[in-house]
């Protein structure tokens, strides 16, 4: 296994930050097969070999994965994948 944390700060309303984090979970869908569903404020998501939670907390929007033996070689592309959805609808870090 290998995991994926990334926390960043942002400047949205509540309601900007929702719809943010969908933009960013349809994308990993379209391009991952991810599943998606919110439970509160979070969004818990998994596919085969892939699981995590999409958490929006005030100010912050967090991300934490869980990749399975066969993804974990892939991690890098996926932290950049992050790290670009999150520059493109939370704001640059």
């Amino acid at each position: 296994m290998s995991d994926i944390h990334i926390r960043r700060t942002h400047t949205l309303t509540p309601e900007q930050a929702r719809a943010a984090a969908e933009r960013v979970a349809a994308d990993l869908r379209d391009k991952h097969q991810l599943d998606f569903e919110w439970q509160g404020d979070t969004l818990v998501f998994e596919r085969s070999g892939v699981s995590g939670q999409l958490e929006l907390d005030g100010d912050a929007v967090e991300i934490r994965m869980k990749l399975g033996f066969l993804l974990a070689m892939f991690r890098g592309a996926f932290e950049a994948e992050i790290h670009k959805f999150f520059d493109e609808e939370f704001g640059s870090a």
